[in-house]
């Protein structure tokens, strides 16, 4: 039976808001995640996503008072990810109702952090999210992974790195490509395909959704597991339904909408 591929919702989070942005600056205020979260599972989201996306620059924990208030409102599975440094950390996320946690900056500076997470709560719980960007170096182009943000490069590759989290114990991968976030171009399809090319595990796609079209491409060309989408959403370019019609009608397997 082949599984049904994911539509999901990703609140960025600031300050206790939903902000968007482009290529990780310019941020918008998009509504108060309590709410906007409600009305994707209202809309038939299969996940949702939240980061908090200043945690980690501003060398802070993440707020917990807004992921439990979030997880009370909604029923549907529940990532959270930003300022995620140690055990404890993740530990307190699920606590509060997360039923996966990302880690990003701090599985590059501490990648025994994410066997640590795994080995706690499990391999299914356990994702990283990598932000690559298309550098030049030494003559030809490659994938960089950035960290804090999208603010600090690693000189890491994203393929390579998308199979070393993967041995380290990650269950599955965000991989958001910081050249296409928030263009509304499409995804990187390129990237999307070699990363999922090279691992085993899910990946979903994330950056730069413009359309139903775009989400599909991802699944059908970029080989991802689901699809992740925030401004289009968020501000009522497109719904859940539109995209999961979008699915239905290329022969994608998918839940129905709800709302």
């Amino acid at each position: 039976m082949t599984l049904a591929r994911r539509v999901i919702p990703c609140l960025d989070v600031e300050r206790g808001r939903v902000v968007k942005g482009t290529k990780f600056l310019d941020l918008v205020d998009a509504g108060d995640p309590v709410a906007v979260a409600a009305r994707y599972e209202a809309e038939g989201a299969d996940e949702l996503v939240f980061l908090d996306i200043t945690a980690s620059h501003e060398g802070r924990a993440i707020m917990l008072d807004v992921v439990r208030r979030v997880a009370e409102t909604i029923y549907m599975p529940f990532t959270v990810g930003g300022g995620i440094a140690t055990l404890d950390d993740a530990a307190r996320l699920v606590q509060a109702g997360a039923e996966k946690v990302s880690i990003n900056s701090a599985a590059v500076r501490t990648p025994e952090l994410v066997t640590a997470v795994a080995d706690r709560l499990g391999s299914c719980a356990t994702v990283v999210n990598i932000d690559p960007k298309r550098v030049a170096r030494d003559g030809r182009e490659v994938w960089e992974v950035f960290i804090n943000g999208g603010r600090v490069p690693t000189g890491l590759d994203a393929v390579a790195w998308a199979r070393r989290v993967e041995e380290l114990g990650a269950g599955e991968i965000v991989l958001t490509c910081m050249d296409r976030d928030g263009t509304r171009d499409g995804y990187d399809l390129e990237i999307t395909a070699a990363v999922s090319r090279a691992v085993g595990i899910p990946v979903v796609a994330s950056g730069g959704a413009g359309g139903p079209g775009h989400l599909a491409d991802a699944v059908t060309i970029g080989g991802a597991d689901a699809a992740l989408a925030a401004g289009i959403f968020h501000f009522g370019e497109c719904t859940i339904r539109a995209v999961k019609e979008e699915f239905a009608r290329r022969g994608i397997p998918v839940r129905p909408a709800g709302g």
